[in-house]
């Protein structure tokens, strides 16, 4: 298991060059703290999005990423989207399909995505897997 640290990840995000976005919206709960990184960096406005087909022990329970909170739509606007990590890309893709009627990038720390910090084979423990 590969563990990566904040400044490792804080790092990488500064060694990237983004286009122009109007809002982050941070998929929740692991998308979180990646997007409060970036919101700092990119100097933007986040909003999260309680999206997941896990429990909180990382069992899937749903057949397809849910919506498990009210989320406000957003319109017209170029969006950001973050999470941990991407192998299926599911949630990616549910969360695209919420926000239909932006213009979507993605952004995950590990996996596939438009931005991808890392793509470790090996599963990876993140400093905010204690939260």
């Amino acid at each position: 298991m590969k563990a990566l640290t904040l400044e490792e990840i804080k790092d990488r995000i500064g060694e990237i060059e983004f286009e122009e976005f109007d809002k982050i919206v941070a998929i929740g709960k692991g998308g979180i703290v990646p997007s409060l990184l970036l919101a700092n960096e990119l100097n933007l406005k986040m909003q999260v999005m309680w999206l997941s087909f896990r429990d909180k022990d990382n069992k899937v329970v749903y057949e397809k990423p849910k919506l498990i909170k009210r989320f406000n739509g957003i319109k017209n606007e170029r969006i950001l989207l973050v999470d941990d990590v991407s192998r299926s890309g599911k949630t990616l893709e549910e969360a695209r399909k919420i926000l239909n009627g932006n213009k979507i990038k993605t952004l995950v720390v590990n996996g596939k995505a438009d931005y991808s910090l890392f793509n470790f084979k090996e599963c990876v423990k993140f400093p905010w897997g204690m939260i």
